[in-house]
């Protein structure tokens, strides 16, 4: 067979950089420590009829381009059969170059399917279909065998405090390699700009710890009860998905008001909003302090754009941007707040907007303790950004402003088993720029000095960091 496009020295342009991830990151394991899997699919351990159905399904990313490419909807969401989407899908292929849809595409080809060599295309979409149907009858082709395949050990799903994590439960009873942890994703706590969407997930809440909630008091106390299930479920991350911190101060006497007029049915003001997400932020904040989580913050994202699609197709479909808020402001108060008062816990930032990167790479310098390695730290490209050139300008910023050194590195944000391959593409990249330093005399040409860094970036700092193997479940 010959390999036509993804050999193995794929974006390794020097042979510092070939050795560095041969010898030192091709063969780590995987702590893919943020993603939306479900975790019914891995409890389940969900298996697919076609290509389509792991690959098209639910993925955003390619909707997005095969409209760019005038693919109609009915090949993206809509009722066309999966082998006429895969087609469609073959047919934008060519015209996706330089899209790092066309790198992943043809990465997952070859690592999950063992198509190496041929490119997707319309001429061959037919024998990809059909090699690829043989592969995903096999017995070890499911949810749980492609985790194995990947060398994953640790997997991270997306949970909202309500859910009841009755999944999770059940894979922590199975004798299976892999540690599937819940994170605490809080977000509609706060979403009082909407009383409808907010009283109905606050009578959720109710309902999940038996308990009444009629005022502030009751909320944060029912808020806690969940945090401790998740806690004792194994779960050591949160999580907020928010446009910007606020830069907005609620005291607990204004945050009960607010919480009883939206309760009561009562509209608030934009500014009340504000101040309600402020006072949650820090009291969630400082529920993960106590208990040594990590918090996540992924911020910036300009949602749900197109009005007419979001009413036909609902969020996460394909219709997102990258959003301009200044952010600087409410990140300095939140993050110095609860540091006043010895309650900052580890914390990755996450921005979507590259205009951002230096600043976050600045930020999280004005928040390390002098007590936990790379305490704060500025987390990997996310979404518009994990394509070679974001991935390139997080890792220069944060070089040259911060210490590459402890970053806690790359993780697949995606609810598709095949998206492992995104931790090869870092990896790959990674090693690319440090070969090409060592080359340039920039750093030194020590492998062994060099690629110490790159396998800690690649797996012992995540390990270490969040302490998923020293903490009992």
């Amino acid at each position: 067979m010959r390999d036509i496009f993804i050999g193995e020295n794929f974006l390794l342009d020097t042979v510092q950089a070939r050795e560095l991830y041969h010898q030192y990151a091709a063969d780590l394991p995987i702590i893919d420590y943020h993603c939306h899997l479900p975790p019914a699919e891995i409890a389940g351990d969900k298996r697919w009829e076609n290509i389509t159905q792991v690959w098209l399904y639910g993925d955003h990313y390619k909707w997005r381009q095969m409209r760019t490419a005038g693919i109609a909807e009915r090949y993206c969401t809509g009722n066309a059969s999966d082998r006429e989407k895969f087609d469609k899908y073959a047919e934008l292929m060519p015209q996706a170059l330089r899209n790092p849809l066309y790198h992943w595409s043809h990465m997952e080809l070859k690592n999950v399917f063992g198509i190496a060599d041929r490119l997707l295309s319309p001429d061959t979409a037919e024998s990809i279909w059909e090699e690829s149907l043989k592969v995903i009858a096999s017995p070890e082709f499911s949810a749980r065998g492609l985790m194995k395949k990947a060398k994953v050990e640790v997997v991270c799903t997306t949970d909202d405090p309500v859910d009841s994590l009755e999944h999770h439960q059940a894979i922590a009873r199975e004798p299976f390699p892999v540690q599937v942890r819940p994170t605490w994703r809080p977000d509609k706590c706060w979403a009082v700009a909407n009383p409808a969407v907010f009283n109905g997930w606050t009578d959720r809440l109710a309902g999940a710890v038996d308990a009444d909630i009629g005022n502030l008091d009751e909320f944060l106390t029912a808020l806690r009860k969940r945090h401790d299930v998740f806690h004792a479920q194994g779960c050591r991350l949160s999580d907020r998905g928010i446009a910007f911190i606020p830069a907005e101060e609620c005291t607990v006497a204004g945050a009960g008001i607010i919480f009883s007029k939206v309760r009561a049915g009562k509209t608030v003001s934009a500014e009340e909003a504000l101040a309600f997400q402020a006072f949650m932020l820090h009291e969630l904040a400082v529920m993960d302090a106590e208990k040594g989580w990590t918090m996540q913050v992924h911020y910036g994202v300009l949602r749900s754009n197109n009005t007419r699609q979001f009413a036909m197709l609902g969020p996460d479909t394909g219709f997102d941007s990258i959003g301009d808020w200044p952010t600087g402001e409410g990140m300095v108060r939140h993050f110095d707040r609860l540091d006043r008062i010895g309650k900052l816990p580890k914390t990755i930032l996450y921005n979507i907007n590259p205009r951002d990167n230096e600043l976050i790479a600045t930020m999280i310098g004005n928040f390390q303790d002098g007590e936990t390695p790379g305490k704060m730290q500025f987390g990997s490209a996310w979404w518009f950004l994990d394509q070679l050139d974001g991935m390139t300008r997080q890792i220069e910023a944060l070089s040259q402003l911060g210490l590459l050194s402890r970053f806690v590195g790359m993780l697949t944000d995606s609810r598709s088993f095949l998206s492992y391959a995104r931790h090869e593409y870092f990896r790959r990249l990674l090693c690319n720029i440090l070969g090409e330093d060592m080359v340039r005399g920039r750093i030194p040409n020590d492998m062994v000095l060099v690629g110490k860094t790159v396998a800690d970036i690649c797996y012992h700092n995540a390990r270490g960091y969040f302490g998923f193997f020293d903490q009992q479940r």
